[in-house]
C-alpha cells in the first residue's frame, strides 16, 4: 500500500481476537446445543430428533409399511436438517443397528451393516419404519405436549423435545464430542429404570444407593460382563462420572482326552469383532501371546471366536485373564452423563437427577395434553349444543339457511348461537339429520362431560398426576420389560479372578534349572537339575556357596545380613555360560552386607529369621516377597549385629546353638509371627552371638549333618529343653564343631 493510499471508506476495523472470541463462542455453543450433546429429557440429540419426527411425518409407523432410507433422508435434510446426507443417513442406520443401539428405534430392511464393522448397503437399497420404541418416544406429539420452532428456513416447524413416554437416555445411552466438553452414557435396560423410576415417584428423596439396587449397572446391546466393583459403579452414578470394566462372555468346550477349547459368545460394546480378531492375530505373531496357540472366527447370526491353548495343561482362566490384560476382549466403557438439562444448560448429572428430570418432563407433557383435551373438549361440547338447538328447531334451521341472506347470522341471532356453533350447523351434512342423531349427540355429550371432570380433577391434583405417569411408566415396564425378548438383561455382574501372579508365570515357559549362588555373591542359572555341583567352574578365590534346583517360572528368595528379603524371577536370571552376574547389579545390596540364604519361594510357608543378637521371630513367606531392587525390611538389626540365619519354620519345637557352643530348644509357640521388627530374645550369650537355629517336630526328634555329611537324629533333648532367652547348655555329642545344624532348605 502506498504512502498517501487510504483503507476503502466502506471497510470497518475489527479487532481480531474479539472477533475470534466472538465467533468460537458462537460456534462451540451451537455445537454443544445443536449437534453433539443429548437432551436429558428424551435422550436425543437434534439429527435424531428430525430423523424420527420426519419419519412419522412421512407415516413411517411400526404398522404401516417401510419406504426407501433415500425419501427419509430427503426429507431431513430437505425440511429440518440441512447438512450432509451421508451423516444423516449414518444417524439412522445406526438407530437401526440391534449391536449399537440397546432398544432400536427404527426397524431397517436391507443390508444395515455388522458387528465386524463393515458398512450398511447405499440409501437407495435400504428401507425403514418406525419401532415401537420410538412410537412411544414420539407418542402425543400432536396434542401440544412440547413446543415447536421453526426449521432453518422458516417454512416448517419441528419439536423442540419429544414427548418420551420411554427412558431412552440411559435406555440407549448417548456419545458426543462438543467443544469443551463430551457426553458418554452406555444403554441400560429399560425395565430397570421404570422400576427405579417408580421408585423415585413413591420416594423423591432417593438415595442413589437404593436406585442402584434397580439399576445395577448398564445393560450394552452386545452382552458381556461387568467386573466393575460395587463401590465404584455406586461412585459413577451418583457422581455422574466413571466407568465401567467390560468383559467378553466365554465357555470352555471340552474336545476329549483332556483337550479343550475356549467359545467366546458375546464381546464388549462397541468392539468390532474383525478387528479384534486382526489385533489377537497380531499379537500372536509377536510372541506376546504364549498360551494361546490359534483363533477362529465361526460366527454365523450368532458370534462364535474359537480360542485353541498351547498346551491342554494350560488353565482355561488364565488364557482368558491373559487375553484380558492385552486385547479388547476386556475393555472400559466410560460414564460423563454430561446432557442438555433442561435442553439448556449443559450439565453432569447423577442417575438421580437424570431420572428426576424426564420424570418433571412427563408430568410437564400430562399437563399440557389434559389441557389440549380440555380445549378440544370445550370446543366439541360448544359445537354439540349447537347441534342439539338445531335438532330442537330443525325445521326453522333449515328455512332460515334456505331463504335468509345472510343464514349465519339469522342463525345466530334466532337462537343465540356463538360463532362456532352457527358455522357448526351450517356445515352439517344432510345425511346427520336422521333421528339416530340426537340420541348420538347426548350420548356424546354425557361422555365428553365426564372425561372434562376427571381431567379438571387431574390438573387439580398433583398426586392423581404423579398416579397416572406411574401407570404409564407401569405399561411401558410391561412392554418392553424383563419378561420380554428385547427387555431382559444381556449384560451380567462378576468379580474379576484375581490372578495377577499366576499369569505372569504362565507366559514363561516352564524348564528345571539350578540357580548357583557363590560366595562373592554371583549368581547365575544353569539348565536342568545339578546334581553333582563339584565340577561347577568359578572365579578364582570364588566357590560355590548355595545350589537350588528351580523352575523357570519360579521367584528366588534372597535374604541378607541387613535383614532385608529380596526376590528375583528365576527366568530373568542370567543363563550358565560363564560365571553369571553379581546380585548387587540387581539388587540394591551395601558394599558390607552379604546374602546369608537363597531359597526358592514356597506361597503359604512360614520363615524363622534370627539375628546374631540373639534376636528373632516368625514371619510369614508371602509377606517377605517384593519384586523391587530395594528388596523389603523384615529383620531389624543395628549395627554391629547382622541378619545370620532365615530357616523354614514347620515344627512344633525349635533348638538354637550359639558361638559361645550353648544349645537350647524351646515349643516354636513361644514365638511371635510379625511382618517386621526385631523380634524377641530367643537365647541369652555371655560372650559371642547366635550362631545357627532350626526347627523340628519333637515326636520326631532333632536332626544334624556332621562334617562327614552323616546325619544325626537325637530324640531324648529333655536336658536342652526349657523356655525361650535361656543361656542353654553344651549340645549332645557328636554335634559338628561349626555350631551348625546344616542346610535349611
Amino acid at each position: 500500500m502506498g504512502e498517501h493510499d487510504t483503507i476503502d471508506s466502506g471497510s470497518e476495523s475489527v479487532s481480531l481476537r474479539e472477533a475470534l472470541e466472538e465467533r468460537y463462542l458462537a460456534y462451540a455453543l451451537s455445537t454443544i446445543m445443536h449437534r453433539a450433546l443429548p437432551d436429558v429429557r428424551d435422550g436425543l440429540k437434534p439429527v435424531h430428533r428430525r430423523l424420527l419426527y420426519a419419519m412419522q411425518q412421512l407415516k413411517l409407523d411400526p404398522e404401516g409399511g417401510f419406504k426407501k432410507c433415500a425419501r427419509v433422508v430427503g426429507d431431513v435434510i430437505g425440511k429440518y436438517h440441512p447438512h450432509g446426507d451421508q451423516a444423516v443417513y449414518d444417524a439412522l442406520v445406526r438407530l437401526a443397528q440391534d449391536f449399537a443401539v440397546r432398544y432400536p428405534l427404527i426397524e431397517g430392511q436391507g443390508n444395515f451393516g455388522n458387528i465386524d464393522g463393515d458398512n450398511a448397503a447405499a440409501m437407495r437399497y435400504t428401507e425403514a419404519k418406525l419401532t415401537d420404541v420410538a412410537a412411544a418416544l414420539l407418542e402425543h406429539i400432536g396434542d401440544d405436549t412440547v413446543d415447536f420452532r421453526e426449521t432453518y428456513d422458516g417454512e416448517e416447524a419441528e419439536p423442540a423435545v419429544l414427548p418420551a413416554n420411554f427412558p431412552n437416555l440411559l435406555a440407549n445411552g448417548a456419545t458426543g464430542i462438543a467443544v469443551g466438553m463430551a457426553t458418554s452414557i452406555p444403554p441400560h435396560n429399560a425395565g430397570e429404570l421404570c422400576d427405579a423410576a417408580l421408585h423415585l415417584i413413591k420416594h423423591p428423596n432417593a438415595r442413589v444407593d437404593k436406585l442402584v439396587e434397580f439399576v445395577p449397572g448398564p445393560d450394552l446391546p452386545t452382552g458381556g460382563i461387568v467386573v466393575e466393583p460395587r463401590d465404584s459403579i455406586i461412585e459413577a452414578y451418583k457422581t455422574g462420572r466413571g466407568g465401567f470394566r467390560v468383559r467378553a462372555r466365554w465357555e470352555k468346550e471340552d474336545l476329549g482326552r483332556g483337550g479343550y477349547q475356549i467359545v467366546v459368545t458375546e464381546i464388549p460394546y462397541q468392539i468390532q469383532k474383525a478387528r479384534l480378531i486382526e489385533k489377537i492375530a497380531d499379537l500372536m505373531q509377536a510372541k506376546k501371546l504364549t498360551l494361546l496357540a490359534d483363533i477362529r472366527d465361526e460366527s454365523a447370526e450368532e458370534i462364535r471366536l474359537v480360542l485353541e491353548p498351547k498346551s491342554r495343561t494350560v488353565e482355561p482362566e488364565l488364557l482368558m485373564e491373559s487375553l484380558f490384560k492385552v486385547t479388547d476382549l476386556e475393555s472400559r466403557i466410560s460414564l460423563n452423563m454430561n446432557v442438555l438439562s433442561r435442553g439448556k444448560v449443559p450439565n453432569v448429572l447423577g442417575l438421580r437427577q437424570v431420572l428426576r428430570e424426564w420424570l418433571d418432563h412427563r408430568q410437564v407433557v400430562l399437563v399440557r395434553r389434559s389441557k389440549d383435551r380440555l380445549a378440544k373438549i370445550q370446543h366439541r361440547l360448544e359445537v354439540l349444543d349447537g347441534y342439539l338447538i338445531a335438532y330442537l328447531n330443525l325445521d326453522e334451521v333449515i328455512r332460515i339457511i334456505r331463504y335468509e341472506d345472510e343464514p349465519k347470522q339469522e342463525l345466530m341471532r334466532a337462537f343465540k348461537l356463538s360463532d362456532v356453533q352457527a358455522e357448526a350447523i351450517l356445515n352439517m351434512r344432510l345425511r346427520s339429520l336422521r333421528k339416530l342423531e340426537e340420541m348420538e349427540i347426548r350420548t356424546e355429550h354425557d361422555k365428553l362431560k365426564a372425561e372434562q371432570s376427571d381431567l379438571t380433577k387431574l390438573l387439580k391434583s398433583e398426586d392423581k398426576q404423579w398416579s397416572h405417569i406411574a401407570s404409564e411408566i407401569r405399561e411401558i415396564r410391561a412392554k418392553f420389560g424383563a419378561k420380554t425378548e428385547l427387555g431382559r438383561r444381556r449384560t451380567s455382574f462378576a468379580d474379576a479372578p484375581d490372578v495377577e501372579a499366576d499369569i505372569a508365570s504362565a507366559m514363561i515357559e516352564k524348564e528345571p534349572v539350578t540357580i548357583l549362588l557363590s560366595e562373592k555373591g554371583w549368581i547365575r542359572a544353569m539348565r536342568g537339575h545339578i546334581e553333582d555341583t563339584s565340577g561347577l567352574q568359578f572365579k578364582e578365590g570364588d566357590a560355590l556357596k548355595s545350589a537350588r534346583p528351580a523352575q523357570t517360572t519360579d521367584t528366588l528368595v534372597l535374604f541378607a545380613t541387613n535383614g532385608k528379603f529380596y526376590s528375583l524371577s528365576a527366568d530373568k536370571l542370567p543363563g550358565g555360560r560363564g560365571h553369571g552376574e553379581p546380585v548387587r547389579l540387581m539388587v540394591e545390596l551395601e558394599e558390607n552386607h552379604d546374602i546369608v540364604e537363597m531359597f526358592v519361594h514356597q506361597p503359604g510357608r512360614k520363615l524363622l529369621v534370627a539375628s546374631s543378637a540373639g534376636y528373632g521371630f516368625v514371619v510369614g513367606e508371602d509377606d517377605v516377597v517384593a519384586m523391587t531392587r530395594k528388596g523389603k525390611q523384615v529383620l531389624n538389626v543395628s549395627q554391629p549385629d547382622e541378619a545370620v540365619v532365615c530357616a523354614p519354620a514347620d515344627g512344633d519345637m525349635v533348638a538354637v546353638i550359639g558361638e559361645n557352643r550353648k544349645m537350647l530348644c524351646f515349643a516354636l509357640k513361644e514365638l511371635n509371627e510379625m511382618t517386621r521388627g526385631r523380634g524377641v530374645r530367643l537365647q541369652r550369650f555371655k560372650d559371642g552371638g547366635l550362631a545357627d537355629i532350626k526347627t523340628y517336630n519333637k515326636k520326631e526328634g532333632l536332626t544334624w549333618i556332621d562334617s562327614s555329611n552323616r546325619t544325626w537324629t537325637v530324640n531324648d533333648l529333655k536336658d536342652w529343653t526349657g523356655a525361650r532367652a535361656q543361656a542353654g547348655r553344651l549340645p549332645p555329642k557328636g554335634f559338628p564343631k561349626a555350631n551348625q545344624f546344616g542346610p535349611k532348605f
